[in-house]
């Protein structure tokens, strides 16, 4: 499977009542793929996944992979901290029609580079779904490195990219020079989405795309078509916006800003809550007559 281009990391709606907002959910992806990205994962961290029951994650799963009828690439997120859970959400998404999983690297347990090898691999053999390795220091508290990626891309066949989300261009490209050939490198960080590709990287699975998949798409496209000048412009137009997504933790920022857009009421599912009243003011002077051209 050759993973590229811009796979948005939905956001999981809910109703005023705390459960899933179906409605709005299909409402979401209908908008990513009438705007053209490439892929959409759903339950990931922007997704709320870590709260959300197996249940919920099945229903998602199956509603964006029926609705996207192969118009674009639908990734569930499926890893856990516990190998023999991930398996069986693993297999689960699989059932659901998904395209792909994504797989957070272990947190708190903090396996060594063997224990994560031998975590990948079990994954791996359990199922042939293509699978996207998620490192995430700042949310897992562990990087994983370069050496450790590329032995589990070398160990597991049915692993085809990693999205790096560590901020560090340098392992970043240490990752794409060494890479075997089924093995991309996604970017897991908007703002070095441009970098990245420049270095390499085959595209990104991103935040800012739940509100700006057209310009956004823009920017992941020419980048990629080596248009320079285009990308160049839409990362100077988008700057502002890629630092408001994490003004607090993603994705309270980013549902904020669809509910003022009309798309999603402001629900979160606890421990995260709302953003604070300096932030929503922040958020609006931001987004003060922005329009997603």
């Amino acid at each position: 499977m050759n993973i590229r281009g811009l796979h948005t990391a939905i956001v999981t709606p809910f109703t005023m009542s705390g459960d899933v907002d179906l409605e709005a959910f299909v409402r979401l992806v209908d908008i990513q793929i009438a705007a053209g990205v490439d892929g959409i994962v759903v339950c990931g961290s922007t997704g709320e996944g870590a709260t959300l029951t197996t249940q919920e994650k099945q229903l998602l799963w199956s509603t964006a992979a029926e609705r996207a009828a192969g118009r674009a690439v639908i990734t569930a997120g499926t890893g856990t901290n516990d190998t023999r859970s991930t398996i069986e959400l693993t297999r689960l998404a699989h059932s659901c029609g998904v395209d792909a999983v994504l797989l957070v690297t272990p947190y708190y347990n903090k396996p060594t580079p063997a224990g994560l090898l031998a975590h990948f691999r079990a994954i791996s053999e359990a199922s042939d779904v293509p699978k996207i390795i998620y490192n995430v220091p700042g949310r897992t508290g562990q990087n994983v490195s370069a050496e450790t990626q590329l032995a589990v891309a070398d160990a597991c066949p049915t692993v085809i990219a990693t999205k790096e989300a560590s901020a560090n261009l340098e392992q970043m490209c240490e990752i794409i020079r060494h890479a075997p050939h089924h093995f991309s490198l996604l970017a897991g960080d908007d703002v070095l989405t441009l970098p990245a590709i420049a270095c390499g990287a085959r595209g990104v699975i991103a935040v800012i795309s739940n509100y700006a998949p057209k310009a956004f798409r823009r920017l992941v496209h020419a980048a990629l078509a080596a248009d320079l000048a285009t990308a160049q412009q839409e990362q100077m137009r988008l700057m502002p916006f890629f630092a408001a997504n994490f003004i607090e933790s993603n994705p309270v920022p980013v549902k904020f800003i669809l509910s003022t857009l009309g798309q999603i009421q402001p629900e979160y599912r606890l421990p995260l809550v709302g953003p604070s009243q300096t932030t929503q003011e922040r958020l609006r002077e931001i987004f003060a007559g922005y329009a997603d051209a």
